[in-house]
């Protein structure tokens, strides 16, 4: 079985994607450098998500989806018949744009993850459940609660809670799917403090409706529009001089 590089980078080269007989994605390259965030934005419909979820083979789930094109995270060809799919979702973990915490306790949603992989021991499992509760920022709030239920937290720690257990699992890469979409602005901004403080060790990849939030965090951003990669630069740049017409009407509001 093949076996990660400690360098994740994400090469992408000539992605297509059909749902069915509707192409979603057309010819789009992209290479997404390590220990960065990089936010794509872009109208809705545009592509950014189903993109994002190429990147650890949430589409495999979709009936109708057909990728081809050459995806390498960390020197493996994630689409290879001999990769490990579980393997590719523990290196490369998602945060989806709803709180999803499982409907059990606060310790038991971030022990899933290290369990599944075959950790036993409980003063390893305690170890991993405070440090992933405290890199995901959350620890003080919820220190006293590890065993009720997940699910009679607020909104913001919910997702807060739902980073903690993608960290759990030690990924190397996190996709992060409209991830403050449903948070109200103090969460938000705890929720991009954090992904700020994260970028030191992990890859970080994000959709954005928020063009503030891409311009406020992000080290690159790519613009897609109707299922293609229009423009993808520095952020600074691509926001303050973007070279393609499209890229300058959606950033100053006039379409999408």
């Amino acid at each position: 079985m093949q076996q990660f590089n400690d360098k994740m980078n994400i090469s992408v080269k000539d992605c297509r994607l059909w749902y069915n007989d509707f192409q979603a994605l057309k010819g789009i390259n992209m290479e997404i450098s390590e220990k960065e965030i990089t936010a794509f934005i872009g109208p809705s419909g545009c592509g950014k998500s189903t993109f994002l979820k190429t990147l650890n083979r949430m589409n495999d789930l979709v009936d109708g989806c057909r990728i081809e094109g050459s995806f390498i995270i960390g020197g493996i060809d994630i689409y290879a018949k001999d990769t490990d799919v579980n393997l590719l979702r523990k290196k490369v973990g998602m945060v989806f744009q709803k709180p999803n915490p499982f409907p059990m306790s606060i310790y038991d949603n971030i022990a899933f993850a290290p369990r599944t992989f075959g950790t036993k021991s409980k003063s390893v499992l305690d170890e991993i459940v405070e440090t992933s509760l405290r890199r995901a920022g959350i620890w003080d709030e919820v220190k006293d609660r590890l065993k009720k239920s997940a699910l009679g937290i607020s909104g913001g720690q919910q997702q807060r809670l739902c980073i903690a257990r993608a960290l759990a699992a030690d990924p190397s890469i996190l996709l992060m799917d409209e991830p403050t979409s449903a948070l109200d602005p103090i969460s938000t901004g705890k929720v991009e403090d954090l992904m700020t403080e994260l970028k030191k060790e992990l890859t970080i990849v994000i959709v954005t409706h928020n063009m503030q939030q891409a311009t406020r965090i992000a080290d690159k951003t790519a613009f897609f529009y109707l299922g293609e990669l229009i423009e993808y630069d520095r952020t600074e740049k691509l926001f303050s001089c973007p070279s393609d017409k499209r890229t300058e009407n959606y950033i100053t509001g006039r379409f999408g």
